[in-house]
């Protein structure tokens, strides 16, 4: 079995997670409960600033927080020297609570609402990502009405699409995202930019796809973006001072999974840039990267405990758990694989298969199928590995059922950084119905 970070099975046979006992986490914060390896989050945003710093390059390394947005995460963020990416009014609101540096904010989004770009502009952030003419109009009029000039990046569509290892040429001029560079739309965004005089551009972005295991993608759409630039340079005089290549890195989930290390991307990005500012004889831009699921996916383990079971002879064995896809829909939306292990018994042989099920009432709610793990029964606690993105950020009340509690574990030491929820919070914004019915009575 492979354990990610700091995880280890302690001389109990129970699985062990920044040196806290999962028992003891289970006991003491109850399940479903997301844990979080803060040591290795932080290792992953070192690995990823390394390359930058050897190379004594000005980057920013920004966060993608839809992958797992709290205050606290963000607080660590800003802790590793991380900037942020922000995708929503309520992500950016958080960020603001968390005390994060807002001139390292970036904000994200295909549909930004008036108010969400009122907000932006009046907290200073330091840069929004334009994804769109109606986006841009909006931007034009904010600029004027707030008397603030408005940093910005267009997010351009490069015709690279990638995942895992396998990446496509023509696969992104169907997406909701950006300006497609093919079409003339990056041309003519460009163009109404440098006439605006509020908006100034610093540069492009693109993202080519996500749980990328390779970096041949990367090269490829910053061959095609320089191509381009070189192009602006010569048609509107426009040199792009920062160049973001977005994110997508991959990590492990199951053995299946063979993602590059942090610094093996970062490297290939650095060494397709230079190559390109060389050939064009371009200024080295600044460069911008986000990370998501490579800083925090690994780094997160759920933890359950076990209840009902079911034998369908000759067929298969049913394990049942207190959560499910409330907490992680990932499994019932897109076939996401996990690894797990019985946490309170680690040390034990594997000689069952079973599918573990999760409490919603739908027959798709399964978190994995046919899995080794010990005899399990009522009460044993399982983990599920490589939860930490999109598990907590995309939980849900479905069945009304509330959301797990989020726990930090470090050096032998646990903390609370997301309460769980109760029924009362689910219904603290309900209202009575006033019913137009008289009562007979």
């Amino acid at each position: 079995m492979y354990l990610h970070g700091t995880c280890r099975q302690n001389e109990l046979g129970h699985l062990e997670i920044g040196g806290v006992d999962a028992v003891s986490l289970a006991e003491t914060y109850g399940t479903p409960l997301y844990v979080y390896d803060v040591a290795l989050i932080r290792e992953r945003a070192k690995s990823f600033q390394k390359a930058f710093i050897e190379e004594e390059l000005t980057a920013q390394v920004a966060y993608a927080s839809k992958a797992f947005s709290s205050i606290a995460m963000f607080q660590l963020a800003k802790e590793e020297g991380l900037s942020l990416d922000v995708v929503s009014g309520g992500e950016l609101h958080t960020a603001i609570c968390a005390g994060f540096p807002v001139e390292k904010i970036h904000f994200h989004g295909n549909n930004k609402s008036r108010d969400e770009l009122k907000m932006a502009l009046e907290n200073e952030i330091g840069c929004i990502v334009v994804d769109n003419f109606y986006e841009m109009k909006l931007l034009e009029e904010l600029g004027q009405e707030l008397s603030k000039q408005v940093k910005v990046l267009l997010r351009i569509t490069p015709g690279v699409e990638a995942h895992t290892h396998d990446y496509i040429t023509t696969g992104q001029e169907d997406s909701k995202f950006g300006f497609d560079l093919h079409n003339g739309q990056a041309d003519e965004a460009v163009k109404r930019v440098l006439e605006s005089e509020v908006i100034e551009l610093l540069g492009v972005h693109c993202h080519i796809g996500s749980q990328i295991f390779d970096t041949a993608g990367f090269v490829l759409a910053a061959d095609k973006i320089f191509l381009k630039l070189n192009e602006w340079r010569e048609s509107f005089g426009f040199i792009s001072t920062v160049l973001n290549l977005g994110g997508g890195f991959g990590i492990r989930y199951t053995e299946e999974d063979e993602p590059l290390p942090a610094t093996e991307y970062v490297e290939k990005i650095i060494q397709a840039v230079k190559e390109n500012v060389a050939r064009y004889e371009f200024d080295m831009p600044e460069i911008w990267i986000e990370p998501g699921r490579s800083l925090v996916g690994d780094a997160g383990t759920t933890l359950y405990t076990i209840g009902s079971s079911k034998h369908v002879p000759g067929i298969r064995d049913y394990v049942a758990v207190d959560g499910g896809m409330s907490d992680n829909i990932r499994p019932a939306l897109y076939q996401a694989k996990y690894e797990a292990a019985s946490a309170n018994k680690m040390s034990q042989s594997h000689d069952q298969t079973v599918s573990i099920a999760g409490k919603c009432c739908e027959s798709g709610d399964m978190l994995i199928w046919d899995i080794d793990l010990p005899e399990l029964s009522q009460g044993d606690l399982l983990a599920v590995f490589c939860t930490g993105a999109y598990g907590y950020s995309m939980s849900n009340n479905y069945n009304r059922i509330p959301r797990p509690a989020v726990v930090f574990v470090e050096d032998g030491e646990a903390q609370l950084v997301v309460e769980r929820e109760s029924y009362a919070d689910m219904v603290k914004l309900d209202l009575p119905y006033q019913s137009k019915v008289k009562s007979s009575t």
